[in-house]
């Protein structure tokens, strides 16, 4: 599948210091996909951001255009919150 980031998303990777390579890694194959309100989709997977400490990296996708939308992008320590 093919993504597009929105103008939104490549700020927060940016200010949040999210590599495009991990975005991309979760992107093409995600843990989990979980289904988000209004239509939106979360993709999601525990990420080693290199400090030892695992992470969730999410991305907010609308994903049935073409190409699919990255609404927007973080990461979290708090796993068992999203994770399903």
């Amino acid at each position: 599948m093919n993504f597009r980031l929105s103008n939104h998303a490549r700020e927060e990777m940016e200010r949040r210091g999210i590599p495009q390579i991990l975005l991309d890694a979760v992107l093409n194959n995600p843990q989990q996909v979980v289904p988000e309100r209004e239509g939106k989709k979360v993709y999601q997977s525990q990420v080693d951001f290199g400090q030892g400490k695992m992470f969730l990296l999410r991305a907010i996708v609308v994903d049935d255009v073409d190409p699919a939308v990255v609404i927007t992008v973080y990461r979290t320590s708090r796993i068992e919150k999203y994770w399903r």
